[in-house]
């Protein structure tokens, strides 16, 4: 069977849509392939990276993508992840591929201490986890 491909999209693609990934290609990889991209890529988020670690996935490998990087690249599904990147996206989605749009605030545009950080971005992570487990059920 042959994996259906998947692109996650956020601003920044440094927190929302890196986790995504991550999960996805760690839960579901016989199934699934995904990617992510941002319309501004700002560098992966350590604090990403640091929950990620928790639950035992391993995104530190993982780069930051401008989406026009995937240009002429076709998904099965191409997913938004926060409200600010869906108009720009959805116009160019070509016939055809899932478009899935969820809005997730992301935890590193607050100023707060690091411990209140990481526990938004726990926080985030089990979301965003919940989620796709719905999306794309075992």
């Amino acid at each position: 069977m042959e994996k259906k491909t998947v692109l996650f999209v956020c601003s920044f693609n440094s927190a929302r849509s890196q986790i995504a990934e991550g999960l996805l290609n760690s839960r579901y990889q016989d199934r699934y392939l995904a990617f992510s991209a941002g319309i501004a890529p700002a560098g992966l988020n350590p604090y990403a990276v640091a929950v990620m670690k928790e639950v035992g996935i391993d995104i530190s490998f993982q780069k930051s993508k401008k989406l026009s990087n995937f240009t002429g690249t076709r998904f099965d599904y191409v997913i938004t992840m926060c409200d600010h990147v869906k108009p720009a996206v959805a116009g160019s989605i070509p016939e055809g591929v899932i478009m899935i749009h969820r809005n997730f605030l992301s935890p590193s545009e607050i100023q707060k201490n690091k411990d209140e950080i990481l526990a938004d971005f726990r926080t985030l992570r089990d979301d965003i986890d919940l989620w796709l487990t719905g999306i794309f059920p075992e």
